[in-house]
């Protein structure tokens, strides 16, 4: 199959570390086929944010409950940011587990 761009005729770029599951579907944008996410700096933001914003849930849970009837803030929007944090946090995990899979992968140590 040939694949028409700016008026010329080029063959499919072949893609062989574009992911486990492959491609789900056709390229629609303007980037360029061999376009990556930078997987060092993700990894960096992860295994930054993630022992942050678990330290962030733990501390924000822990001064929910110790809160009294009448305190400032209450206890139920410290209880939404211990919440918002945790959900935080298991999306930097997810992406830590993603990302050193996906690295792994490209080093040609995974499946």
């Amino acid at each position: 199959m040939r694949r028409y761009q700016h008026g010329r005729t080029t063959a499919p770029v072949s893609r062989p570390h574009s992911g486990g599951i492959g491609r789900r579907s056709p390229r629609t944008g303007t980037e360029p086929a061999t376009a990556r996410s930078a997987l060092r700096l993700r990894l960096l933001l992860s295994a930054v944010f993630l022992p942050l914003f678990a330290a962030a849930t733990a501390g924000f849970a822990v001064w929910a409950a110790h809160e009294g009837p009448g305190d400032s803030p209450g206890t139920g929007p410290l209880s939404i940011l211990a919440a918002v944090c945790g959900l935080l946090a298991l999306a930097a995990a997810l992406d830590l587990v993603v990302v050193s899979g996906r690295g792994r992968r490209e080093r040609g140590g995974g499946r």
